[in-house]
């Protein structure tokens, strides 16, 4: 199981552990990132021109920068999501997010516990097939389209569990205009066992028809969740 890690500067890879308290949301933040190279290193967050920065990042396809915008984003995203859980309906302890931006190969569907602002898992998730083509360098396109085989940006209610083609599947709710047909396209979250457990980057993992699926052991993780809670959990995917 992995080690809570603190909110403030959000952890994006593996054996990565940031120490912050929710006090310092305001303050600029830093991230400190193990396993990108064979020495760990401080890398600043708050950079003044990060898509400048991007296009001088000379990291195998630009992966530091891409974690440490992704991390950055993680940080903003959760700004409010308190509120909006509340206001909602939606399980106030716990909220799941997916940041599409980080490449398949690395965890980036995250357990967000909301009351301590940590991140409690993360693990990787697959995309949609019709997301992905040839030469995007990672740069993913979305659809709320049917049979576009494609991911679809937003909120998502997570609703019923039911047994499918997958096994036990989590029923979806698109929640915003651009996931608004996710449950007639039956976009479910469910669990795939092509889906490894450890990263696989700079290798791709598989890709779903639209889906969020995740390994099977991560399913079973998650679904403690779902199962204990009395409201239903938030899901957001972004990009």
């Amino acid at each position: 199981m992995m080690g809570v890690i603190k909110f403030c500067a959000i952890s994006i890879v593996l054996n990565v552990s940031i120490q912050s308290s929710a006090a310092q949301l305001q303050q600029p933040p830093e991230l400190f990132v193990k396993g990108l190279t064979n020495s760990s290193t401080l890398l600043p967050i708050n950079e003044p021109d990060t898509l400048s920065v991007i296009e001088r990042d000379t990291s195998f396809m630009q992966i530091d920068t891409k974690l440490k915008i992704a991390a950055q984003k993680l940080k903003e995203k959760v700004v409010g999501i308190d509120e909006y859980v509340a206001t909602n309906n939606f399980n106030t302890d716990y909220c799941f997010l997916v940041d599409m931006s980080i490449p398949s190969g690395k965890k980036r569907f995250f357990v967000y516990n909301i009351k301590l602002g940590e991140v409690e898992y993360s693990a990787l998730v697959s995309h949609g097939s019709g997301s992905y083509f040839p030469g995007c360098n990672d740069l993913l396109v979305f659809s709320n389209m049917p049979n576009s085989n494609a991911t679809s940006l937003g909120k998502y209610k997570i609703g019923n569990a039911y047994q499918g083609k997958y096994g036990l599947s989590y029923k979806l709710y698109g929640l915003d205009s651009t996931n608004a047909n996710a449950f007639e396209r039956a976009i479910v979250l469910h669990s795939d066992a092509y889906v490894p457990q450890t990263e696989t980057y700079p290798r791709h993992i598989y890709e779903s028809a639209g889906c969020p699926a995740v390994s099977p052991v991560f399913l079973a993780e998650i679904g403690k969740y779902i199962r204990t809670s009395d409201k239903p959990i938030l899901l957001w995917i972004y990009n």
